[in-house]
C-alpha cells in the first residue's frame, strides 16, 4: 500500500495532538468568564482614573455581554461557512487584541468601544469551541471531555472578582484597572501560538448560507433594548428610551418573521424557526433571560455596594464576591448529582424558593448590621444561600429546556441559549445598575441594594411561574451538544 494512502487502523487512529486542542479551547473559555466578571470590581478606579459614571460603568460591564450574546449565533455559522480553525484563529486573536486597546483607553467612551469590540470578537471565538471539539474527539472521550468543562468553566467563573480584584488593588508596575485588561495579553498569544500548531486544517463548507440580516436585526434589536436601560434612569425616562423599547420589540418581531421567510426560500436561517415554535422552548427563553438577568445583576450591585457603600478595596470586594460563588459551585453539584434526576422539573422550583429565602435573609443581615463595624461576614449567610439557590437551577436550567426540542436542534437551540443567557445578563446590568445608582446617589446604599433585592424577588418570582411550562424531565447531558453553530452548552455552568 503506497505512503498516500493510509490504512483502516491509520485513519481512525485519534489525532495525538487533540488533548492540547481541548485546552486551548478551556483557555479561550476561561479568558471570556474572567473578562465578563474581572471588570466588576474596577468601578472606583475607573471613576478615578477616566471619571466614569454609573452608565459609563455599566456599559463598560455590560456591553461586552451584549455584543458576545448578540454574535454568538452568528460565529458560529461563520465557523461553518470558513473552517472552524480560521475562525478561531481570528477570534482569539481579534480578542487578545482588543484586550490591549481596553488596557491602553484614554477615556471612558474609548474603552466602551474597545469592550463592545471585545465582545463581538469573543462571539466569533467561542462558538468555534464545540466542533472543534467534537472533529477531534469520539466516544468515550468526548463524554469525558464535556464532563471537564463544568467543573473548570465554573473556576473560571469564580476566580474572575477575586483576580481582577487583586491585580487593582496590586497596582503591578502602576497599571491599576489597566492589569485587568493587560492579562490577557500572555495567555491570548500563548493560546494563539498553540492553537495554530495544534488544530488540524480543516476547510469549511461554503455551501453553508450565513444569514447576516437575520443577524444585523439582533444586533440592532438588542441594541435597542440595551441603551435605554442604560441612559434611561440618568436622562429622566424621555420619550426616545420608550420608543426605544418599542423599537426593540418590533425588531425581535421582525427577526422571528424573517427568519420563517429565509427558511420557506430555501435559505439557511440563522436560528432553526421550528424552534420558535415550540412553546416550551420559547417560554424557556424568557426564563433564561430572567434568571441570568437577576443572577449576574444581583452580583454587580453586590460589588458595587461593598465598594461604594462600605468603601471595601478592590481586594476585599472581590473575595466578598466568593460565599456567592461557594454557594453556587455547592448548588450546582447537588443538582447535577443528585436533585435533577430525582425530582426533575422541581429542582427549578426548589431554587428561586431558596434564592428567595437567601435575598431575605440578606435584607435582614443588611438592616441589622452596625454600620461603624459592618464587615463581609455580616452578609455571608445571606449571599451564600442564595448562590446555593442559584446553583441548583444553573446546573439543570439547559438540560430541561432542551429536552423540549428535536435531537436535530439541538445545535441551533443551545447556541440560542447561550446567546439569551448573555444578553440577559447585559440587560441584568443595565437594570441593576440603575436601581442601584438611584438610590446611591442620594447616600442611601443599603437603600440601593434592598430595591435590587425586590427587583430579583419580581424576576424569580417570574421565573418559578415558568418552570411548571417546561418539560418535566431533563435531556440527559452526553445529548445536550449538537453539531451545529453553538457555544458549549457546559458554560451555563459557570456564573
Amino acid at each position: 500500500m503506497s505512503e498516500s494512502s493510509p490504512t483502516t487502523d491509520e485513519r481512525t487512529e485519534p489525532y495525538r495532538w487533540r488533548w492540547l486542542i481541548l485546552v486551548v479551547m478551556l483557555v479561550a473559555e476561561i479568558m471570556d468568564l474572567l473578562d465578563a466578571s474581572i471588570v466588576n470590581v474596577a468601578g472606583p478606579a475607573l471613576e478615578e482614573s477616566l471619571g466614569a459614571g454609573a452608565v459609563g460603568l455599566q456599559w463598560v460591564i455590560g456591553g461586552y455581554a451584549l455584543t458576545l450574546g448578540a454574535g454568538l449565533v452568528l460565529g458560529g455559522r461563520l465557523g461553518d461557512r470558513y473552517g472552524r480553525r480560521r475562525m478561531f484563529l481570528v477570534g482569539l486573536a481579534a480578542f487578545t487584541a482588543s484586550s490591549l486597546l481596553c488596557a491602553l483607553a484614554p477615556d471612558i467612551g474609548s474603552l466602551i468601544a474597545f469592550r463592545l469590540l471585545q465582545g463581538t470578537a469573543g462571539a466569533m471565538l467561542l462558538p468555534q469551541g464545540l466542533g472543534l471539539l467534537r472533529e477531534n474527539f469520539s466516544g468515550p472521550e468526548l463524554t469525558k471531555v464535556f464532563g471537564i468543562f463544568g467543573p473548570v468553566l465554573g473556576l473560571g467563573g469564580i476566580i474572575g472578582p477575586v483576580l481582577g480584584g487583586g491585580l487593582i488593588e496590586g497596582d503591578f508596575f502602576g497599571l491599576g484597572w489597566r492589569s485587568v485588561f493587560l492579562v490577557n495579553l500572555p495567555i491570548g498569544i500563548a493560546a494563539l501560538i498553540v492553537a495554530a500548531r495544534c488544530i488540524p486544517k480543516k476547510p469549511g463548507d461554503r455551501t453553508v448560507n450565513v444569514d447576516t440580516a437575520g443577524a444585523a436585526l439582533v444586533a440592532v434589536s438588542c441594541a435597542l433594548l440595551v441603551l435605554p436601560l442604560n441612559q434611561g434612569q440618568e436622562d429622566g425616562w424621555p420619550l426616545w428610551t420608550w420608543l426605544s423599547i418599542a423599537g426593540s420589540l418590533l425588531g425581535f418581531a421582525l427577526f422571528a418573521v424573517q427568519q420563517r421567510r429565509t427558511a420557506a426560500a430555501g435559505r439557511e436561517p440563522l436560528v432553526t424557526p421550528a424552534l420558535l415554535r415550540k412553546p416550551a422552548f420559547t417560554v424557556g427563553l424568557g426564563g433564561i433571560a430572567l434568571f441570568f438577568s437577576g443572577l449576574v445583576g444581583t452580583q454587580l450591585v453586590l460589588t458595587l455596594y461593598l465598594q461604594i457603600g462600605r468603601h471595601f478595596t478592590a481586594g476585599e470586594a472581590g473575595l466578598g464576591n466568593l460565599p456567592l460563588a461557594v454557594g453556587t459551585a455547592i448548588g450546582g453539584a447537588v443538582s447535577g448529582a443528585v436533585l435533577a434526576d430525582r425530582i426533575g422539573r422541581k429542582v427549578l422550583q426548589v431554587g428561586p424558593l431558596v434564592q428567595l429565602a437567601g435575598a431575605a435573609l440578606l435584607w435582614y443581615e443588611l438592616d441589622g448590621f452596625d454600620t461603624a463595624s459592618f464587615s463581609v461576614w455580616d452578609v455571608v449567610p445571606g449571599v451564600t444561600v442564595c448562590g446555593v439557590g442559584a446553583g441548583l437551577v444553573i446546573a439543570a436550567l439547559f438540560s430541561f429546556i432542551l429536552a423540549a426540542v428535536d435531537d436535530d436542534e439541538i445545535g441551533s437551540a443551545s447556541g440560542v441559549l447561550s446567546a439569551v443567557q448573555s444578553i440577559g445578563g447585559s440587560l441584568g446590568v443595565a437594570v441593576f445598575g440603575s436601581v442601584f445608582f438611584a438610590r446611591a446617589e442620594t447616600g442611601d446604599f443599603t437603600g440601593g441594594f434592598q430595591r435590587a433585592l425586590l427587583v430579583q424577588a419580581c424576576l424569580l418570582a417570574a421565573f418559578f411561574a415558568i418552570t411548571f411550562l417546561l418539560p418535566a424531565k431533563g435531556r440527559p447531558e452526553d445529548q445536550q451538544h449538537g453539531t451545529g453553530p453553538a457555544a458549549p452548552a457546559a458554560r451555563e455552568a459557570a456564573v
